[in-house]
């Protein structure tokens, strides 16, 4: 083992032992489940009891659990929409406490054709550190030679542009990379400056690049397992040219790369690893491929989402990868963390109760309506709900559209595994597309191509890429070619209207849009046996345009098109 490594792993023992003594008091803290929610509801009340909203609301830091309930409803994004407006504009005040200091935005896709802007406030994204750093060391303890190897990560830019109030807005994996103390970066294989490059295809390959040139690398993390892929497979393909980048000390495509950035990266990336480039060359000659469990003889880890439809491309991973244990992130979203797994092979993970408050719905009522709504400590063990949160940012009781299961308790704080969005929501890579967004792109596009084409549903189907179908059925006044310009405009209006399907789509992970056609009279019978499992009748019946079960498309076509 190199000297470094040995060295560098000694010198971390003292923080180690501090995330350690970190990790073990949250622990602690999960024997008093309603105590710790409580103090936590108090905490993020008071740290914006002077805001607008908070004042028109009359929530302060003095509210019970039961006086906050019965004051403020649960919510949707459209609620805080108007103080969010305002704080994009630079009022903070309109949401947020004076001590509660807006840092950025991240974006997600909303119900609607305008993005959801979420506020990353400083006291937020101490409690996400926090997170990950009860998280990692829990990963580091399980895994001891993580200590002496690196870590390769994938991030997005938080600086993709600025509100009129001149706040960032964009992903809040860069801001915590860009944050981290330069002790802590030496862990990093990849640069956080490589999050701020634009285009898909040269950030993927620089941050490769950098990657495929150090051999002792322990773990990975990203968000979603399709990233693995793409990047395993990105690597294979690209083989030939990243090799001779590494040995020359260059970047193909250097000349795409904006000045600022390059200048950041010259010293990495102007280095001639020429030993390594022989032994990639070893690996390709003797396999015929360049893939991770042949480049990285050291790899312990797979850190990713394992949840949902996340969990479809598990069993991909191993031809690329090996064998290896993977450790959940936990349930995180733009608008908060939610769970820390303790253990690998698994999505569940305990709640974060010192994070945020947390509600939950049961997964047959409409949260937005129902009266039962749930503390942490009275989930029941094998139930699903729907989540809700209230976070230092100023969303509270929030509905943020995800289906949870409580298998069990650590003590007495729920553990939850995520199931998927809520109805009307497909997320096959985290894109979040709902049906009002395809409703909207599918009418725009129609328009554009002078096309009917009836009734039709968008279906997300599993393939290397996953992509979405959309179901049509088939007819003689539907040429190809204009069908074919449908789909297109259909994919570009998604992009235009889904930030998250756009970036997915960009960077290859989501495949374009496909065509399933189906035979006269399908959807007639699909809607007969519909209405009979509903209970419903022909006048009430809606027809669904998104629906979001991963591969439905096979069901109706060996069901219903014949």
């Amino acid at each position: 083992m190199h000297a470094l490594y040995l060295l560098r792993a000694a010198g971390g023992t003292f923080t180690r032992r501090r995330y350690r003594r970190a990790a073990h008091s949250f622990l602690a803290l999960t024997k008093n489940c309603r105590q710790v929610q409580q103090q936590t509801l108090q905490r993020i009340l008071r740290l914006n009891a002077d805001s607008d909203f908070s004042r028109q609301w009359n929530l302060n830091g003095s509210c019970t659990i039961e006086e906050f309930q019965s004051r403020f409803p649960v919510s949707d994004y459209e609620r805080f929409r108007p103080f969010i407006d305002r704080v994009k504009n630079g009022e903070t005040s309109a949401l947020l406490g004076a001590a509660n200091r807006l840092l950025m935005f991240t974006l997600s896709s909303g119900t609607t054709s305008d993005s959801k802007f979420i506020p990353i406030t400083e006291p937020f994204l101490k409690d996400y550190r926090q997170g990950w750093q009860n998280w990692g060391i829990l990963a580091y303890d399980d895994f001891p030679a993580l200590k002496y190897q690196n870590i390769v990560q994938l991030s997005s830019n938080f600086d993709k542009f600025r509100t009129p109030g001149g706040t960032p807005c964009g992903n809040i994996s860069g801001l915590v990379a860009a944050m981290q103390s330069p002790v802590v970066k030496l862990l990093y294989t990849v640069p956080s400056e490589v999050s701020q490059i634009d285009e898909a295809h040269l950030k993927y390959y620089t941050a490769i690049r950098l990657s495929l040139a150090d051999r002792h690398v322990g773990m990975i993390t990203t968000a979603n397992p399709s990233t693995l892929l793409h990047l395993a497979q990105f690597t294979d393909l690209h083989r030939e040219s990243l090799v001779r980048d590494i040995a020359d000390g260059t970047l193909t495509g250097v000349e795409q790369l904006d000045a600022t950035i390059y200048q950041k990266l010259k010293p990495r990336l102007h280095r001639k690893h020429r030993q390594r480039a022989r032994e990639l060359e070893t690996i390709i000659e003797r396999t015929g491929h360049l893939y991770p469990r042949e480049f990285w003889p050291g790899l312990s880890l797979l850190a990713v989402w394992m949840g949902g439809s996340a969990g479809a491309y598990l069993s991909q991973l191993s031809p690329y990868y090996g064998d290896l244990p993977i450790r959940d992130h936990g349930l995180s979203a733009s608008e908060g963390r939610m769970t820390i797994p303790l253990e690998s092979g698994t999505s569940t993970g305990v709640l974060d109760i010192t994070s945020h408050f947390f509600e939950f719905v049961p997964e047959e009522e409409d949260p937005l309506t129902s009266t039962n709504v749930l503390t942490a400590d009275q989930l029941q063990t094998g139930r699903n709900y729907f989540i809700l949160l209230t976070t230092p940012s100023g969303l509270y009781r929030y509905h943020i559209c995800d289906v949870v299961r409580c298998t069990g308790f650590h003590q007495t704080t729920p553990l939850l595994e995520f199931l998927h969005k809520g109805a009307h929501i497909s997320n096959l890579t985290g894109e979040k597309i709902t049906e009002s967004q395809v409703v909207e792109s599918v009418r725009k596009a129609i328009q554009n191509t002078s096309l009917e084409i009836g009734q039709y549903s968008l279906i997300p189907n599993w393939d290397e890429p996953p992509h979405y179908q959309l179901l049509i059925e088939e007819s003689a006044a539907l040429p190809a070619a204009k069908l074919s310009e449908l789909l297109k405009q259909i994919d570009v209006l998604l992009q235009q209207t889904n930030c998250e399907y756009e970036e997915k789509r960009q960077s290859g992970r989501l495949a374009p849009l496909q065509l399933c056609p189906l035979a006269k009279g399908t959807w007639q019978r699909f809607a007969q046996e519909r209405q009979k499992k509903l209970g419903g009748s022909i006048e009430q019946y809606k027809h669904p345009c998104l629906i979001p079960e991963l591969n439905y498309a096979a069901q109706i076509l060996d069901r219903f098109s014949n």
